[in-house]
């Protein structure tokens, strides 16, 4: 397999496809979709709490990790689609109304972070990407994205949080 260090943005579609079906499809498409989108480390996407969205305005607040600078990010249709899609389901889960927490396990508790890497992995078997896939991935994906579209290197900076811009400009920008 490959050492490459993201994965291109078909790809991700690829692989929220192949997990949108099933017992837990709408959580781990949601899962994927907010991940990449948003270049979240999986602690920040698994300390989402509904607090942090507003749906109606279109917002998600990220709490950046790693001394990053915590930001909020415009939601898009598909990804409103996708959150109301899972809380709809979410309702009907054993132990749901136990926590906000936006994902959680079937057991009612919150996504642990192994579980996390585990569906992550599974997608990119299940969609057949050509490396092995870790949730960081998405991370990286989300930054070669806006590169690839000529983003600024501040604005990559801003998006994912990074509080140096060395950071941004060693991983972005070759």
């Amino acid at each position: 397999m490959s050492k490459r260090r993201y994965l291109t943005g078909k790809e991700v579609q690829a692989m929220m496809q192949a997990v949108c079906y099933g017992a837990t499809g709408a959580r781990d498409y949601c899962l994927i979709l907010l991940a990449y989108r948003h270049g979240m480390r999986i602690s920040e996407l698994l300390d989402l709490h509904y607090q942090d969205l507003d749906l109606n305005e279109g917002r998600i607040n990220i709490r950046r990790l790693k001394n990053g600078f915590s930001t909020v990010h415009p939601l898009r249709f598909d990804e409103r689609e996708a959150v109301e899609r899972w809380t709809q389901e979410r309702a009907n889960w054993k132990g749901a109304d136990r926590t906000d927490a936006i994902f959680i396990s079937r057991r009612g508790s919150r996504l642990s972070r192994q579980q996390a890497y585990r569906i992550i992995r599974d997608a990119g078997i299940e969609a057949g990407t050509v490396t092995q896939t870790h949730p960081h991935m998405l991370r990286h994906a989300c930054g070669y994205e806006l590169a690839e579209r000529g983003a600024d290197t501040r604005l990559i900076q801003d998006y994912l949080g990074h509080r140096n811009i060395r950071h941004t400009v060693r991983l972005y920008r070759q």
